[in-house]
């Protein structure tokens, strides 16, 4: 009992074939039916035993347009820790002065620090 755009779909959709990664991405892309921006996912297998120690996964990677946030890095720090920050590419860095700039240029309230405490 599915639906006429399922069917619609499905024709397009060779079930039997394997897809390279290339052409899987572009079928999706062209099949899809929503009117937003869907999630995919992709499952590998690996040979791997998750038991092992030695054998663990892990890893992260970066998406090619991001999660549409820009990050900023605020470090708090005095001395010699202060340049290591600015060095490794903290956006602002500071101690007693950047927590006031913090308050009084807007980026948090009280309210919201008092909420994180």
């Amino acid at each position: 009992m599915a639906g006429k755009n399922f069917k619609k779909v499905a024709a397009k959709v060779d079930s039997a074939k394997k897809y390279n990664l290339e052409d899987a991405f572009k079928l999706v892309l062209e099949v899809a039916p929503a009117k937003f921006d869907e999630t995919i996912e992709v499952a590998i297998r690996l040979g791997v035993d998750p038991k092992q120690s030695d054998q663990q996964v892990r890893g992260a990677i970066a998406l090619p347009h991001g999660l549409g946030k820009s990050v900023r890095v605020i470090v708090f720090a005095k001395g010699p820790k202060e340049l290591e920050a600015k060095n490794a590419g903290a956006d602002f860095v500071g101690a007693d002065d950047l927590v006031a700039k913090l308050l009084m240029d807007g980026w948090i309230s009280i309210k919201q620090l008092q909420h994180q405490i």
